[in-house]
């Protein structure tokens, strides 16, 4: 079987392009939806760790100062 010339039909003709040049827009779309995903799931892990401190009583230690070596008795 051979290929005949005058029969082939080439992507630039049919202004198709070609897998390789869609590469770079298909990963950029997938990486989108991984960061937006991700971003999601740290917003629900937050919101968790919110319900958890109010359902614990815990309170926040950020608020304090840091202990300070002055501070201890012998």
């Amino acid at each position: 079987m051979s290929i005949d010339k005058n029969n082939i039909t080439t992507q630039d003709e049919l202004n198709e392009p070609a897998p390789m040049d869609q590469a770079d827009e298909r990963a950029k779309a997938e990486m989108k939806e991984l960061e937006r995903q991700a971003k999601k799931d740290v917003a629900e892990g937050l919101q968790q760790t919110d319900v958890e401190d109010d359902e614990t009583g815990a309170e926040d230690d950020d608020d304090k100062p840091a202990p300070s070596l002055l501070d201890r008795r012998r």
